[in-house]
């Protein structure tokens, strides 16, 4: 299934999207998609048939329950151009996988604006990601049983301020500004998409090709970030994993290439569709 959240006629509401797309047909009995998930992800009653053309989109978690957990550096060509971006010495080594959280205010949706908060950061950036949605309570997963714990897949843009990002010494702060996480169109339920997932991956800025990877190329992959996390820390439904971006960012292009107002990104992941933001 493709799941989405979105709006109709002022109330919120979550569906199923059509095989063609052309329209939406409610899951009812469910709060929101983070309650959907809690009580096992299935939908048995469903109401009315939407035109998608009359619908507002939204996230398909509008507001995650936590933090979302991600990747740095999760792509050896990514790891380069970060690198050399802050002038420091790459080995060619990433034997662990370097996690950090993004704090969520609210997710925004496809179509929705990224702000672009002109008054902190003049090095706003894009990063097309494939993220990970937990399906239920995962605790000491073993290895091989990672997909029994997904229910599904989505897209994120895991929009960093580099200034802040540099200044600080940390992640937090310049990744976390509000409205900085872009996420959708719709979650891909885990039945729908082979595992473990080698999906084509990309990002345009103003229709121009930026990003262009496969998720085979990740360094950490989906199993083993599940089993080494959950070894020591409880993964709870819904819980968003971000898997990291391949290089491509605007901080790798010499000069940089930031973004700035009235840019439109458009972050693509094969079988999951295009999350198509504009900075305002």
């Amino acid at each position: 299934m493709k799941l989405l959240t979105f709006k109709y006629k002022n109330e919120e509401k979550i569906g199923v999207l059509s095989e063609g797309g052309s329209s939406v047909k409610t899951i009812e009995g469910f709060r929101d998609m983070n309650d959907f998930i809690d009580k096992g992800g299935k939908a048995e009653v469903f109401g009315e048939e939407i035109p998608f053309g009359e619908i507002q989109l939204l996230a398909p978690i509008p507001f995650p329950k936590q933090d979302a957990i991600c990747l740095g550096i999760n792509y050896m060509a990514h790891a380069e151009e970060s690198a050399r971006y802050k002038k420091e010495a790459f080995g060619g080594e990433r034997p662990y996988p370097v996690y950090f959280s993004k704090r969520v205010d609210e997710a925004v949706g496809s179509g929705m604006p990224i702000p672009s908060h002109r008054d902190v950061t003049d090095t706003l950036d894009y990063e097309v990601e494939l993220a990970v949605i937990i399906g239920k309570t995962a605790r000491n997963v073993p290895e091989g049983k990672a997909l029994d714990y997904i229910f599904g897949y989505t897209i994120i843009n895991d929009v960093s301020a580099r200034n802040l990002q540099t200044r600080h010494q940390q992640w937090y702060f310049g990744k976390s500004l509000d409205g900085a996480l872009p996420m959708g169109p719709v979650i891909v339920t885990a039945d729908e998409i082979a595992y473990p997932p080698e999906l084509n991956i990309k990002s345009y800025v103003n229709g121009e090709l930026r990003q262009n990877s496969n998720t085979r190329n990740m360094i950490a992959s989906v199993e083993q970030v599940i089993v080494e996390l959950s070894s020591g820390m409880t993964l709870k439904p819904g819980t968003v994993i971000a898997m990291g971006t391949p290089a491509g960012v605007g901080m790798g292009f010499q000069p940089p290439k930031f973004l700035k107002s009235g840019d439109v990104v458009e972050c693509e992941i094969e079988g999951i569709g295009v999350l198509k933001n504009r900075v305002e």
